[in-house]
């Protein structure tokens, strides 16, 4: 072979091999991965958070009796109460400030975002959008700029309900306002900011149950959806990730450092974790949980490529290929 030819056919190998970068063809998912219960003692678990500690904490939502917010600790692998009447928290999230926010719910909840603090306490933040008491905060997100993202469905409860609507909300916490930034999802429940802060990403949840009797309500919907952030917060026109159909969506969620979107899928038929390529629409991989799934969130640190997962009364974790 003449050097000629040689170095050509070195060139297409170079030129192969950055078109094909090995990130893109490895597993998201390991083969020797095993989903790993690391605690079964709830009731209903959700909203899976990273602390700034580097311990995860979720919440457990029992019908009859008051929520608790627990924290298992990664390096000593216990589980113990943060939160002995946690308001019905659903959803968690830290903002930039170390500070734990709770989307806390109906059913006797405090139907508000609140703050649990670090003595375990709850504080009420936000509880109204126009005077009217929110129906029942589900999950939230914060922005890299501070802003909280809510979702605000109805699914249980013998609360009065003083909205219309089930929306998603934000709040500014500098100047204490809040504004619907959605009147095209019917009901919202997951939702997670992408790395970049210029997407909101939405799960529509809608299980045909109407609100108030607003016929609106009552068809199913379930979907996955991505909204550009403006830049005062607001969001732009919605593009449909994923239409569920009537087998059952998603809950909660959360990304990965390149983007991807690791979803609880709540289909009786298939559930677990899906993972979703926002731009192309495609499930990357798919982790099967024992449980129906509410949420989902990665660690810190060394345990950056752990997930850690809330499905059923309890807690799981699995070792992934990314961050």
């Amino acid at each position: 072979m003449s050097k000629t030819i040689l170095l050509n056919l070195c060139l297409v190998l170079v030129a192969l091999s950055v078109r094909l970068p090995a990130e893109e063809t490895a597993p998201i998912i390991p083969t020797d991965s095993k989903l790993e219960q690391l605690w079964n003692e709830g009731e209903f678990t959700e909203g899976a958070a990273l602390g700034p500690e580097g311990a995860i904490y979720f919440s457990d939502i029992p019908m009859a009796k008051v929520g608790k917010i627990y924290k298992f600790d990664p390096q000593t692998g216990q589980t113990t109460v943060h939160c002995p009447d946690s308001q019905k928290s659903n959803g968690l999230v830290f903002d930039q400030q170390g500070r734990l926010l709770a989307a806390c719910g109906a059913n006797q909840g405090g139907r508000a975002i609140c703050e649990i603090t670090p003595d375990g306490k709850v504080k009420r933040l936000v509880q109204k959008f126009d005077g009217r008491l929110f129906n029942a905060p589900n999950d939230l997100d914060v922005h890299p700029r501070g802003w909280v993202y809510m979702t605000d469905p109805f699914y249980v409860g013998p609360e009065t309900l003083e909205l219309d609507h089930m929306s998603v909300f934000m709040w500014k916490p500098e100047d204490n306002s809040v504004t619907r930034v959605t009147t095209d999802i019917t009901k919202p429940n997951g939702v997670a900011v992408s790395p970049d802060g210029q997407t909101l990403y939405v799960a529509e949840n809608n299980n045909g149950k109407p609100l108030l009797g607003n016929s609106e309500f009552a068809a199913w919907r379930m979907t996955l959806n991505a909204f550009p952030i403006k830049e005062d917060g607001t969001l732009g026109d919605r593009r449909v990730i994923v239409d569920f159909g009537k087998g059952g969506g998603i809950d909660g969620m959360c990304v990965d450092v390149q983007g991807r979107i690791f979803a609880a899928v709540r289909n009786e038929k298939r559930f677990g974790i899906s993972v979703f390529d926002p731009a192309t629409r495609k499930e990357l991989a798919f982790i099967p949980t024992p449980e129906l799934p509410t949420n989902c969130c990665f660690g810190s640190g060394e345990d950056r490529q752990t997930l850690y997962v809330t499905a059923g009364q309890g807690l799981y974790r699995i070792r992934t290929a990314v961050k």
